[in-house]
């Protein structure tokens, strides 16, 4: 198939083109800057730079690219998060969320794509009930103030694509990544895995938070089945193994040669990080990945965290 991936050159991006391309799909690779052109042409797609937050651009690119299908895979995320800025640093991925979702749209419909694929988050669900939760969950609905933009931006992306009747509207709703090219890796990008060694990322409370993690190459694997194949709808792309913080956090600190992280109070945590940070780390809920394995046929090289962190960071 035809297949045009905004967002070709971040973290999902990388590991999604050149699999595709290895597939047999034709690629259109969307990125901001010529700079990253030659890192598209060099896994064997065609590089196409657009500023997704510009209507008319995005149109001609996805009419001339004329795609089977369209891959949302738009972020603008820092490497280094300050957490107390958490708005800040998210403005720009809330615009892309929003404002490039219905751009991409937009063009589709009027390139007649058949099928549409966006990336969510798997942290949006209730922090109340069950630690585990599926598709059908409520989504939050009294965010940590840091957290409301970012969430309404993905309510708003979630309905926009699984609303657009005319075409198949798949969202894939991903756990916390980790491995090359994100914060918890080994490479330069790894901030949070810097900050471990520093003993800079201490558990909060007791810990009880609740993470469904995703290695970077799961990502791209999920998505790939989600072009290829699957029922239209929402799918939680995560591990099998949903954790509270107070669990993976000393074996991920083990993984990379650090100290057990330090524990604080809770009041702490939110004085020094913010109240998303403490939720995050006190509150969050898991998520579970029956519907993707079933319905798309995927299954995670990571099942778990563990293998991923002893053997995935770098």
């Amino acid at each position: 198939m035809k297949v045009f991936v905004a967002g070709a050159t971040g973290a999902v991006g990388k590991q999604l083109v050149p699999l595709l391309v290895a597939k047999g799909h034709e690629v259109a690779g969307m990125t901001r800057t010529d700079a990253k052109a030659d890192q598209l042409r060099s896994v064997g797609a065609r590089p196409v730079v657009v500023d997704a937050l510009d209507a008319d651009d995005v149109g001609r690119a996805v009419g001339e690219a004329e795609p089977d299908v369209i891959v949302h895979q738009l972020t603008a995320i820092p490497a280094k998060i300050n957490m107390r800025r958490f708005e800040d640093e998210f403005a720009l991925t809330n615009r892309l969320r929003i404002d490039g979702t219905d751009h991409l749209l937009s063009a589709g419909r009027a390139a007649g794509v058949k099928r549409f694929v966006a990336q969510s988050n798997a942290t949006l669900y209730a922090r109340r009930g069950a630690p585990i939760k599926s598709e059908d969950a409520p989504i939050e609905d009294d965010p940590p103030a840091q957290l409301r933009e970012g969430l309404a931006a993905l309510r708003h992306l979630e309905a926009a694509v699984t609303g657009a009747h005319w075409t198949e509207g798949v969202v894939l709703r991903y756990g916390w990544f980790y491995g090359p090219g994100t914060s918890i890796a080994l490479d330069p990008l790894g901030s949070q895995v810097e900050a471990i060694r520093k003993r800079q990322l201490p558990i909060v409370g007791r810990g009880t938070g609740v993470w469904s993690f995703i290695h970077i190459e799961d990502t791209a694997t999920a998505a790939a089945a989600a072009v290829e194949d699957g029922p239209a709808g929402i799918y939680n792309v995560v591990d099998d193994e949903p954790a509270p913080v107070s669990e993976w956090a000393p074996v991920l600190a083990a993984a990379v040669g650090a100290k057990r992280p330090l524990r604080v109070p809770r009041w702490l945590g939110r004085l020094v990080a913010g109240e998303w940070a403490t939720v995050a780390m006190t509150e969050l809920r898991g998520a579970a990945n029956d519907k993707a394995k079933r319905e798309l046929g995927w299954q995670p090289r990571y099942p778990s965290w563990r293998q991923g962190f002893a053997e995935g960071l770098g």
